[in-house]
């Protein structure tokens, strides 16, 4: 029997206020006097107080990461082009921000060391040579890109990730301090991605004790954030993040599901955000997850969050067969959810009909 070997983030720092460590992490890292870049998410680009505590020195850059529309390859590629140019070579990417700019980092980082378009690297295992030195820091809490060992980028023909073994990242730094101003409608969406893809983990077929532990410790602890707790505080920040953390783990040795592999198809024709697009999907899964449904409706009810609804209204055939083949593309995620035999069970005709109820 062959069991998974897989890689690990290497070092991880968590606490309130444990970010102004950041620049003693990264001393050791550093090469001569090839810079540091820190890609920081757009939200914090005319936060002056928050950009000084980033630990510049020397050349040094900081690189805003626009986040209208999830990752490009074409991003990646012009700005490791622009990197390289001004640059050379760097000490390290340090992404900062969301799960699009920690994505980006990734991505970035291994770009820098392997040939060719990161388009040419989406799949499983495609990345041969380990990128440069890169750090994850997340200001949002629930997507699990700290953590994983992918990072999904919106491609020519597909949206699909970098999978492989040099993608986690070497450093994260987990600062819930950092998550405290994000706006609760955000915090929501991006929270029940962790819950989301802990349903899909915990009730598919290639769930383990290993993720089991993980799953199980996330959906309990984002189940008493959004269902028993009264008002937010530092102790549901703190929390979160560690949900956030676990679910991640629990995917790693395990896989997510439908809501997933459909909000990928919303994701790559409409320019869905991930965290909203898995929340529109899940909403319908009943067939599929009814326990995990019904929780998600009581939180959506209790918090009063705004599923958008109708959103694939209007397509044409064209359109809806994009979506379907981008789908069906994400072959390991349908395995997980119905089992080996999946392509019997999601047809096309099915998965069209549950486009069709977005």
């Amino acid at each position: 029997m062959k069991f998974r070997n897989f890689k690990m983030v290497d070092y991880v720092v968590y606490g309130s206020g444990c970010f102004d460590q950041l620049g003693e992490i990264l001393a050791p890292r550093r090469k001569g006097d090839a810079p540091m870049i820190f890609f920081v998410d757009e939200y914090f680009q005319d936060k002056t107080a928050f950009l000084s505590r980033i630990p510049l020195q020397g050349k040094d850059k900081i690189v805003v990461i626009d986040v209208t529309y999830e990752p490009k390859t074409t991003t990646v590629d012009k700005i490791r082009d622009e990197l390289k140019a001004e640059f050379g070579e760097v000490s390290g990417i340090i992404g900062i921000g969301g799960g699009s700019v920690m994505d980006m980092a990734k991505a970035v980082a291994l770009m820098m060391t392997n040939l060719g378009s990161s388009a040419d690297y989406q799949g499983w295992d495609l990345v041969k040579v380990p990128g440069v030195y890169k750090v994850g820091i997340p200001t949002i809490s629930g997507t699990g890109a700290e953590v994983s060992r992918t990072c999904v980028l919106t491609g020519p023909t597909r949206k699909l990730g970098m999978n492989s073994d040099f993608t986690p990242f070497d450093q994260i730094v987990l600062d819930p301090s950092l998550t405290k101003t994000v706006e609760p409608n955000q915090r929501f969406y991006t929270a029940m991605d962790c819950f989301i893809h802990c349903v899909e983990s915990l009730t598919g077929t290639y769930l383990n004790a290993f993720s089991q532990s993980y799953g199980e410790k996330a959906q309990e602890l984002c189940e008493e954030i959004f269902l028993q707790k009264e008002v937010w505080d530092d102790d549901a920040d703190e929390k979160l993040m560690m949900a956030s953390y676990a679910g991640g783990m629990s995917i790693a040795y395990s896989q997510v599901g439908v809501a997933h592999a459909v909000s990928y198809g919303l994701a790559y024709l409409l320019g869905t955000k991930h965290g909203i697009g898995n929340c529109i999907v899940f909403d319908k899964l009943e067939e599929f997850y009814p326990d995990g449904v019904k929780k998600f409706k009581e939180m959506v009810k209790k918090h009063n969050i705004d599923i958008p609804q109708g959103i694939t209204k209007g397509l044409t055939d064209e359109q809806f067969d994009t979506m379907i083949n981008v789908s069906l593309g994400m072959a390991p995620l349908w395995e997980n959810a119905l089992g080996k035999d999946w392509q019997q069970i999601m047809t096309r005709e099915r998965l069209r009909k549950l486009y069709e109820k977005l």
